[in-house]
């Protein structure tokens, strides 16, 4: 007699109701739930409990634009305590005098660019046949509008003194955070290995020196590709016989600091100078100076320099320019790229521990071979075993 065939047997009495592709649909709903909860909640956290995180933050990127000084110094043979406080010396050093001749270059020509610009707006108004555009009109509803909501700008300048205090502290703690986070790398990956399971120390240690060398290499490119752009430009506008060339190179280098927005911006008042001191040929000459560079450092400068450690699209580096201004303000919109590049690295770490490492294509080559080689010869200085000698970059060598 034949056997009668048996239904397969089910996990759970719903688990008929619902075909398997909808069963995973919902399964990973469920975790993208859970996940965007954890983050929301995270943010929150980190929004309430800024003045703390600020200055951490602040101290991984400054540490991330140091390390190579301080390894340098640490492969003097100096005492590890004394390579930090010189590495921290220098970061005072060059920040101090930075600030300086990027405020020198304003103030000295702060007030000739503001004029330029409410010339150039004048002429726009005008050349637009908007009646009665003036910012002479602008003023005075600038006025109404501090009059009506008088409360709120008194309220602003009584903690204005506040404000600076808890700008001066801050930055003081993300002083001495970078001085502890350059001595004692090697401690806190050792804390790491102790505190966490056996088998995820090595992958939690690798996720955390990819999202460091993210950040060190956003922080590195940055500021040499700010620094040719505001030289090459201010040169540009000095030919050109722009006024306060200086304080607009000065503007371009902060700007560098919040890609692609600081750029528009910068070379739009560059322009608008221009075109209100120099007439609109010499305007022609500058857009043309300002878009040369902007080619330069799209087309050689990131490439070069930043193309083996922070890669991500510019609708990603946007969006996050913009949730970090709606998170933080200022300081979101600077620390927003960094953290973005970091947290790619993690995501990539853990990607690779889930599905394991990709085999390279002999088409990929340089795109991405290059960068997964270092990746492994850094992780046989110590950032992959379970040894930890070289926690987030490594100072202790």
């Amino acid at each position: 007699m034949r056997a009668k065939p048996t239904a397969p047997a089910t996990g759970s009495p719903g688990a008929a109701l619902l075909p398997a592709a909808a069963r995973r649909t919902a399964a990973w709903c469920g975790v993208a739930l859970l996940v965007a909860a954890v983050g929301a909640v995270a943010v929150w956290l980190c929004v309430e409990l800024r003045t703390a995180v600020t200055p951490v933050l602040l101290a991984l990127l400054a540490t991330g634009l140091l390390h190579p000084v301080y390894r340098r110094l640490a492969g003097l043979h100096l005492n590890r305590s004394l390579a930090a406080g010189l590495t921290c010396a220098l970061l005072v050093v060059v920040v101090g005098g930075a600030g300086y001749v990027v405020g020198s270059a304003l103030a000295d020509s702060g007030a000739q660019i503001l004029t330029s610009l409410r010339r150039s707006i004048e002429d726009v108004a005008r050349h637009l046949g908007v009646a009665n555009a003036s910012l002479d009109d602008l003023a005075a509803h600038a006025r109404q509008l501090l009059a009506k909501f008088g409360s709120t700008a008194a309220s602003g300048v009584l903690t204005g003194v506040s404000v600076v205090a808890q700008s001066v502290g801050a930055a003081v703690l993300a002083l001495l955070l970078t001085f502890f986070f350059l001595r004692d790398a090697p401690r806190f990956t050792a804390v790491l290995h102790q505190w966490a399971p056996r088998n995820a120390a090595p992958y939690l240690e690798r996720m955390a020196h990819r999202g460091f060398q993210a950040i060190e290499g956003f922080m590195r490119g940055t500021t040499l590709i700010a620094l040719i752009d505001a030289v090459c430009i201010a040169v540009g506008l000095v030919v050109l016989r722009v006024p306060g060339a200086l304080g607009l190179g000065a503007l371009v280098f902060v700007g560098a600091y919040l890609p692609y927005l600081g750029a528009f911006v910068s070379g739009t008042l560059a322009v608008l100078v221009a075109l209100a001191d120099r007439g609109f040929a010499v305007a022609l000459w500058t857009l043309g100076v300002v878009v040369a560079v902007q080619m330069l450092e799209g087309h050689i400068l990131q490439p070069l320099i930043q193309s083996r450690t922070v890669q991500m699209h510019p609708a990603v580096i946007l969006l996050a320019i913009a949730a970090g201004a709606s998170v933080a303000g200022i300081v979101g919109m600077l620390l927003a790229v960094p953290l973005t590049a970091a947290g790619t690295g993690v995501l990539y770490e853990l990607r690779r521990a889930a599905v394991g490492p990709e085999e390279p294509s002999p088409s990929a080559g340089e795109a991405e071979g290059g960068s997964g080689d270092r990746d492994e010869d850094d992780g046989t200085n110590g950032t992959g075993g379970t040894g930890g000698t070289g926690g987030t970059g490594g100072p202790g060598r």
